[in-house]
């Protein structure tokens, strides 16, 4: 499987068809819209502080992935004006070969509560273990809960530690083979 080309179909709670996809570098303007329409809430919980817009750096750094180090999803819907982006979730590696990768998550405010974050951590696990990485680190802000109800819901072994108000969170990827038999 080659990340880079990475799609799937998928239903959110409400009935709603999305396609899990790749980012591609076309995506700066769906990417720039889906921004300007987040809450300020999603903002601050996927960058830990308030903020108004996206830098081009940034915007270049979010569609420019390389697939090795870096695997990049977004969640799109189809509507009247075209594809709309409503989330998106990328785990980052050290380097190749690394068993260990970051995650982070966004999700478009009115889509929350459906299923977004999850779908997109379901398929970000499936491209990992393809890959090698045995455990998913996260920071999440302590009153977050719904992203830490994502996690705990994923089935996959948690580890958490505090650290004043952020929670880091270990996923183990591990073998679902191995994971089922306890070995």
């Amino acid at each position: 499987m080659d990340p880079r080309t990475y799609t799937a179909g998928e239903v959110l709670k409400d009935g709603t068809a999305v396609t899990i996809r790749a980012i591609q570098r076309g995506d700066k303007g769906r990417l720039l819209e889906a921004f300007k329409n987040l809450d300020r809430e999603s903002v601050y919980r996927r960058f830990f502080s308030p903020k108004k817009e996206l830098s081009d750096r940034e915007l270049e750094q979010l569609t420019d992935v390389d697939f090795g180090q870096v695997v990049a999803l977004v969640v799109t819907t189809q509507g009247a004006d075209g594809e709309s982006l409503i989330g998106g979730g990328r785990y980052a590696t050290e380097g190749a070969g690394s068993d260990e990768a970051e995650i982070a998550f966004m999700t478009h405010g009115n889509y929350r509560g459906l299923g977004v974050a999850s779908l997109v951590l379901k398929h970000l696990v499936h491209i990992a273990r393809e890959a090698g990485v045995q455990r998913f680190e996260a920071e999440v802000l302590a009153e977050n809960s719904p992203m830490l109800a994502v996690f705990s819901r994923s089935g996959l072994p948690m580890q958490r530690r505090r650290d004043g108000s952020i929670l880091h969170v270990t996923l183990s990827l591990g073998n679902q083979e191995e994971q089922r038999h306890g070995t």
